[in-house]
């Protein structure tokens, strides 16, 4: 057993990847293929400064350390740099060393990318010092990618971005067209549109969004290539953007000219206002201060109901733990880590490293905007070298929060269509300005700028189909239950249907249509009222109802072949193609009723409104449904009594 020392001290005239003529470079180590450490991001440096200091357990040294320094790039992949290899079988013990290592590219050998300076010391050490080490060791990197996250998570609004087009770019191919994309840099966040394939005047028609760290704006650049296979791509214009210029809550179309007059391009950019998001530890908790908690209360007090009309509350969430999530990495680990969402506003956890059980014991706070709004919690296990892997998601309403209660939530898939393993505890506490909240209620609600593509799903299109269904069978049942007071199935309810359908009538005002919605909904208040019952489940019942639902999934797979769910699907998109068959037959026949494509269809019209509107105009409305309704109940009575009339006398015959 081995301890190596290395300190981390500099780099010199590393590459250049980014178009300002500098990089974003941090170094990864590892050993044996695996990664033992990762330095910081030194931005917009070609000659940085790490001074950072590790210690490592070593237990052979006939496998080289190997160095791997990248350009960091946000969302998106970070472009390799250089590498070297430290071979340790060549240092001696408990000696200092200072070590100048220069970097290579395997496929550019020639290449000079520069080069890294370390100090190295190699020591004995024994199997107790090695396990304490490696404990330490893992706790100030956890300690350390914590701080990092805080400090990036803490944006101040949000930069919303339509690419609508380009104009009379200039030609970079033979064939004098191009092949052009545009790429935007915001502080460390950049992103890449797609490109647009042989054309001087693409259209993008691309939407997405960057974050605020500065209260101030920042600038915004925004470079223009040409795309080309199998070498480097062209250059073909650059612009810049002082965000700190343009006044919030407004969309701006921008004519954005490119320098040297390479082209024009056309952007509409929306600058949210400063949306006030934090996170903290459990230990700097507003809420759980009486006087914070009342200065809050007060602020959101109703008389001041009319003082900031978009600012309708705030919402605070506790993101406890997790426990039974899944295993996302080979080793039956994961790395999770936890994005809340409100709207437009994100908000993310440090990573909890290799536990299906992590405790974040972070605390979010966000503003409300609209009470209706739903707040998400998505876990996900961090891969550095790749997108993150959905473990799952839970989406509770603001409406449905019960303040200062612990829950525990069964997370579902992307979709919440059903759950995926793991459950999540969380506390969460709304306060609000219900005459604000009630207010906001009539207006359209926040756009959200990101937001993922639909996609076919089974599941998803037999659950709507559902839906739709129960509602259609509801008007059915209630047009079923009417239509027997017509039909004098039973007597009594037949003759209050008719004494009620009359008074109604006759006393009818348009008051009245507002009035028995009210009288329905006070109804079905004290229904649910007498009847309501809570239910709190344990943490056990939540996993069996996983367990069982996961089961339930299992059994259906086994008894559903392949050929079954199409058929099912099949009949699903059958009926949903027959119901979309009727609405446009009944659209087409009022179309061709007006347009006179069938000219006897418009002539009956013509003399049925006719009639029509002659019999309203000489006898009030409530007359006429008053003789409709009385012919309707005693006609089919009367033939009920005569049916009964006949029976009679055919049983005294007898």
């Amino acid at each position: 057993m081995y301890q190596l020392d290395i300190v981390l001290k500099r780099g010199n005239n590393l590459a250049i990847r980014d178009r300002g003529g500098t990089s974003d470079p941090y170094v990864k180590f590892k050993i044996a293929g695996k990664e033992v450490f990762r330095s910081k991001i030194i931005h917009k440096n070609l000659n940085p400064v790490w001074d950072e200091r590790v210690c490592l357990i070593v237990d052979n040294l006939q496998e080289p350390l190997y160095f791997k320094v990248f350009d960091y790039d946000f969302g998106l992949q970070d472009d390799f740099m250089g590498s070297a290899y430290l071979y340790l079988d060549s240092l001696e013990l408990q000696r200092p060393l200072d070590v100048r290592l220069d970097l290579q590219d395997p496929h550019c050998p020639d290449q000079d990318l520069g080069s890294l300076e370390l100090a190295v010391t190699l020591f004995p050490r024994s199997t107790e010092d090695r396990e304490a080490l490696r404990q330490a060791q893992q706790q100030q990197q956890n300690l350390r990618l914590s701080d990092m996250n805080r400090k990036s998570q803490l944006w101040r609004g949000i930069v919303s971005i339509r690419l609508i087009e380009g104009r009379n770019l200039i030609p970079m191919d033979q064939n004098g067209l191009s092949d052009p994309y545009v790429k935007f840099k915001l502080g460390p966040q950049k992103y890449k549109s797609k490109t647009i394939p042989k054309t001087l005047n693409p259209q993008w028609r691309e939407q997405f969004d960057l974050h605020l760290y500065d209260e101030e704006g920042g600038i915004l650049e925004i470079t223009v290539w040409d795309k080309d296979i199998g070498r480097r791509d062209d250059f073909i214009g650059h612009c810049q953007l002082d965000l700190s210029k343009l006044s919030r809550e407004k969309t701006h179309k921008l004519e954005l000219e490119l320098e040297e007059d390479k082209g024009t391009l056309v952007l509409l950019v929306t600058l949210t206002a400063t949306v006030v998001v934090s996170i903290s530890d459990l230990s700097v908790n507003l809420l759980d201060d009486p006087d914070e908690r009342q200065q809050i209360i007060k602020r959101y007090s109703p008389l001041r109901s009319f003082l900031n009309l978009k600012d309708v509350g705030i919402v605070q969430v506790k993101i406890l733990r997790a426990e039974g999530l899944m295993a996302a990495d080979v080793t039956g680990k994961s790395d999770p880590f936890c994005i809340a969402e409100l709207c437009n506003d994100r908000l993310q956890t440090h990573t909890v490293y290799k536990t299906l059980n992590p405790e974040w014991n972070k605390v979010f706070t966000f503003n409300v905007k609209d009470i209706h709004s739903v707040l998400e919690i998505s876990v996900y296990d961090e891969d550095r070298d790749r997108s993150a892997d959905f473990l799952g998601k839970v989406a509770v309403p603001l409406l449905n929060i019960c303040n200062s209660e612990q829950k525990a939530y069964v997370l579902r898939n992307k979709e919440l269509t059903g759950p995926t393993k793991g459950v999540i505890f969380l506390e969460a506490d709304v306060i609000f300005n219900a005459v604000k909240a009630s207010l906001r209620t009539f207006v359209p609600p926040e756009q959200k700028y990101i937001e993922e593509e639909s996609k076919f799903s089974k599941q998803m299109l037999q659950q709507n189909f559902n839906r739709v269904k129960r509602c259609v069978l509801f008007l059915i049942n209630v047009g079923s239950y009417i239509n027997s007071c017509f039909q004098w199935e039973s007597p009594r309810r037949s003759l209050c249907a008719f004494l009620i359908f009359v008074v109604v009538v006759w006393n009818f005002e348009i008051y009245m249509v507002p009035l028995s919605l009210l009288l329905l909904l006070t109804w079905n208040y004290f229904l649910l009222a007498s009847g309501k019952e809570s239910h709190k489940g344990t943490m056990e019942d939540l996993l069996e109802d996983v367990d069982e639902e996961y089961d339930k999934d299992d059994k259906d797979s086994e008894k559903k072949g392949f050929l079954d769910k199409f058929y099912a699907v099949q009949d699903v998109i059958i009926t949903v193609q027959n119901a979309l068959d009727e609405v446009a037959c009944f659209g087409e026949r009022v179309k061709n009723t007006f347009n006179w494509s069938v000219p006897f269809l418009s002539w009956l019209a013509i003399t049925v409104l006719c009639a029509s509107a002659t019999l309203i105009y000489f006898i009030p409305l409530r007359y006429i449904v008053l003789v409709w309704g009385e012919n309707s109940y005693f006609r089919l009575f009367l033939v009920r009594c005569i049916s009964i009339h006949k029976m009679s006398s055919c049983i005294l015959m007898i």
